[in-house]
């Protein structure tokens, strides 16, 4: 969680200065893909670990809100008109695609799962049927 942490910070502070110097937010696009991935990593992180990493996945995301707060008001006062309306459309687009992602990765790991509890039961049931009639055979000698 830490590499995450520092990718987010990292990302942050390059979007900040490159806003500052006057360039636009697509100039940087890289860095904020990278910042909302890692904040994304984060808090499913935060989710899924024990109560340590949950407080400090919570602070971290407490600061991580702060620095896209930051990103929001320049969005709002600096960008065109809409800009921020558009990025929340387009964040919950993108959410909905992981969301997608995801339940077709579970799907087919189940399927996977089925596919592999199926060859277990057929394995089984022939290995058993040889062993019956391996034993009828040695019963008659």
């Amino acid at each position: 969680m830490l590499a995450e942490i520092a990718a987010a910070n990292a990302a942050f502070a390059t979007i900040k200065m490159a806003l500052k110097n006057g360039r636009e937010l697509y100039d940087c696009a890289n860095s904020c893909a990278d910042y909302f991935t890692n904040k994304s990593s984060i808090a499913r992180r935060s989710k899924r670990n024990g109560n340590k990493t949950q407080f400090q996945a919570f602070m971290e995301l407490e600061k991580l809100k702060k620095q896209e707060e930051w990103i929001r008001e320049w969005m709002i006062y600096a960008g065109r008109p809409g800009l921020y309306d558009d990025w929340l459309k387009f964040q919950s687009e993108c959410k909905r695609q992981r969301a997608a992602e995801l339940n077709k990765r579970s799907a087919e790991r189940a399927s996977n799962n089925q596919f592999v509890a199926t060859l277990m039961k057929w394995t089984l049931g022939i290995l058993i049927g040889l062993s019956i009639i391996f034993f009828a055979m040695w019963r008659l000698l």
